[in-house]
C-alpha cells in the first residue's frame, strides 16, 4: 500500500510540472509575444513642430523625436510603422495610413480629430481678425466637435478595430493651447485664449468618449502639459514661429515630456 502511495505521489508531481510548463516549473516567466506597433494619426503624432524630421517623409514631416518613435526607441517592437502624417484628418487616416494594420499588430497608436474640426484655420482667424472673429471662429468648431466629429471617430476607429482586431489602441488627445492670466503681454486677448483653450477642453472629452465606447485607451496630455502652456515661461508648444507650419505644435520638449510620458505609461 505504501509503494502505492509513492508511486501515486510521484505520477501527480509529473503531471504538476508537465502542465506547467518548463518555463514555470523551473520559475522563469513566459517571454513576452512581441509587439508589433503601428503609429497613425496627423502632425501631432507624425511630430511637426519638433524638429529633426525623415527626409523620407516628405510633406507628412515624421519627426524622429516624435512620440511613436521615442516609444519605438525604447521598447524595440519587432515591427513598427510609421504613417502619421501632417494634416491628416479622419478621412487621410482611413484612405492612406492603414496599410500597415492586420491580425499580427498588437499596438496601434493615434492622435486625430484636430484637423477635421478645423484647428489650423480657426487659430488663423484668431491671430489675424481679432477676438470678436476668433471667439466665432471658436463656436463653430465647438458645434463640430460636439456634432460632426464622433461620427468621423466612429468611423475611424471601426476601421481600425477590423483591421487590427487583437491591437490594443492607444488614442491621444491634445493639450490645452494657453496658461490664462500667464507671462504673454503680446499675442491674441485672454478672452480669445480662454475660448480656445475651451474648444481644447470639448475636444478631449468628445474623443476619450469615443475611444472608451470602442473599447480602446485613452491619454489625455492635457494633465502632462499643464505648466508648460503658451505664456506660461516653460511652454512645451510653439506660438507663432517659422516654419510657420510648427505654430501650435508641440516642442521636442513636449513629445518627449508630454506625449511620450503618457503614451509610454498605456502601452
Amino acid at each position: 500500500m505504501r509503494r502505492c502511495l509513492t508511486v501515486a505521489a510521484t505520477a501527480v508531481a509529473a503531471l504538476g510540472v508537465t502542465a506547467l510548463g518548463p518555463a514555470a516549473a523551473s520559475g522563469q516567466e513566459t517571454p513576452a509575444a512581441a509587439v508589433e506597433y503601428v503609429a497613425l494619426g496627423d502632425s501631432y503624432a507624425s511630430g511637426v513642430g519638433a524638429g529633426s524630421y525623415d527626409g523620407g517623409s516628405g510633406d507628412c514631416r515624421r519627426s524622429t523625436v516624435a512620440y511613436p518613435e521615442l516609444w519605438a526607441d525604447a521598447n524595440a517592437p519587432a515591427s513598427f510603422d510609421f504613417t502619421a502624417c501632417s494634416g491628416a484628418r479622419t478621412t487621410d487616416v482611413l484612405n492612406n495610413q492603414l496599410g500597415p494594420l492586420d491580425a499580427n499588430t498588437t499596438l496601434v497608436s493615434i492622435s486625430i480629430g484636430g484637423n477635421d474640426a478645423g484647428f489650423a484655420s480657426t487659430m488663423q482667424t484668431c491671430v489675424l481678425q481679432g477676438t470678436n472673429a476668433c471667439v466665432s471662429a471658436v463656436a463653430t468648431a465647438n458645434t463640430y466637435i460636439t456634432n460632426t466629429l464622433p461620427g468621423r471617430l466612429d468611423t475611424v476607429y471601426e476601421a481600425i478595430s477590423t483591421r487590427a482586431p487583437n491591437a490594443e489602441v492607444v488614442v491621444l488627445g491634445y493639450p490645452r493651447m494657453y496658461e490664462l492670466d500667464g507671462s504673454c503681454w503680446l499675442g491674441i486677448s485672454e478672452r480669445s485664449r480662454a475660448a480656445i483653450n475651451g474648444a481644447a477642453d470639448n475636444l478631449s472629452e468628445v474623443i476619450g468618449k469615443r475611444a472608451a465606447d470602442h473599447g480602446f485607451t485613452y491619454g489625455d496630455v492635457r494633465p502632462a502639459f499643464t505648466g508648460h502652456e503658451i505664456c506660461s515661461g516653460d511652454s512645451w508648444l510653439h506660438s507663432v514661429t517659422w516654419p510657420i507650419g510648427d505654430s501650435y505644435h508641440p516642442t521636442a520638449e513636449g513629445q518627449s515630456g508630454g506625449y511620450y510620458s503618457v503614451f509610454e505609461n498605456l502601452a
